[in-house]
């Protein structure tokens, strides 16, 4: 079974709960204090917020090697951080006036840059939009030296903003044996290729709470910052994994093994 990471706006649930969370950067790198962590947890780049501001990074790679390493030393059971990666989402590629394979290849040279100080509490990170562009990206790491099969775990980014579940579910297929993180997930998508992956990650249990009335008993307008309805959507979602199964297509011969040099089974 995947390991499922609750996304949380709020840093302070790392010493609250006992489940897997997701944390950016961006909710960390003020505080002079960090909270010890309950569990296990990982941490975005925030590389969203950073191309849709300023069209690009600003935080110099040594600059997120040091956050990351005081993250894993003060807040303790970090599993893995996210590189200082390039979303390939059309409004991106507009905010930066960038091709796809030059956000892919700035993605691999980070990456490369953060193992070497790092090692492998930084993860690899496929970018791309169409199937055929992961199948690149996958293809630059090769060529640069890193056996995506020999990974724990890859992530798969620029499928949060999607809203064609099918298509992800092509997309993690094609990946195939590959060990995938799905960065930001919709629900109904996880439901549907959580025997495909290693793990993933979602916060939309917050559009939820915004749609919803509160939890009973609960006297804020709104629990879109409210653990008890983050950890509801959590259980529930967790509990339907046998429900709502979306068609994935079996691993395709020009599919990542193909662009790997490796025979299919």
């Amino acid at each position: 079974m995947s390991v499922f990471y609750l996304g949380t706006h709020q840093a302070h649930w790392l010493r609250l709960v006992d489940v897997p969370l997701f944390v950016s950067r961006t909710r960390l790198e003020n505080r002079k204090t960090l909270p010890r962590s309950e569990a296990q947890w990982a941490l975005d780049s925030g590389g969203f917020t950073e191309l849709r501001q300023r069209g690009g990074w600003s935080l110099p790679t040594a600059d997120y090697i040091s956050q990351v390493r005081r993250y894993a030393d003060e807040i303790g059971n970090l599993d893995w951080a996210a590189p200082q990666d390039w979303m390939c989402e059309p409004s991106m590629m507009a905010n930066t006036g960038l091709t796809i394979h030059e956000h892919q290849q700035r993605t691999v040279d980070n990456f490369l840059d953060l193992r070497q100080e790092l090692g492998t509490l930084v993860i690899p990170v496929l970018q791309g939009w169409e199937r055929d562009d992961y199948l690149r990206c996958a293809e630059l790491y090769d060529r640069a030296g890193v056996d995506l099969l020999d990974e724990p775990t890859v992530g798969l980014g620029s499928v949060c903003r999607r809203y064609a579940d099918q298509e992800i579910g092509v997309i993690i297929s094609s990946l195939q044996p590959i060990r995938i993180h799905a960065f930001g997930v919709k629900g109904k998508a996880y439901r549907a290729n959580h025997d495909l992956l290693a793990s993933a990650d979602s916060m939309a249990w917050t559009n939820h709470a915004l749609h919803n009335p509160p939890l009973p008993g609960h006297t804020h307008k709104s629990c879109s910052s409210c653990l008890d309805f983050a950890l509801v959507w959590r259980k529930r979602l967790l509990s339907r994994l046998s429900q709502d199964r979306l068609f994935v297509p079996p691993l395709r011969a020009d599919g990542v093994l193909a662009v790997l040099g490796r025979a299919s089974a």
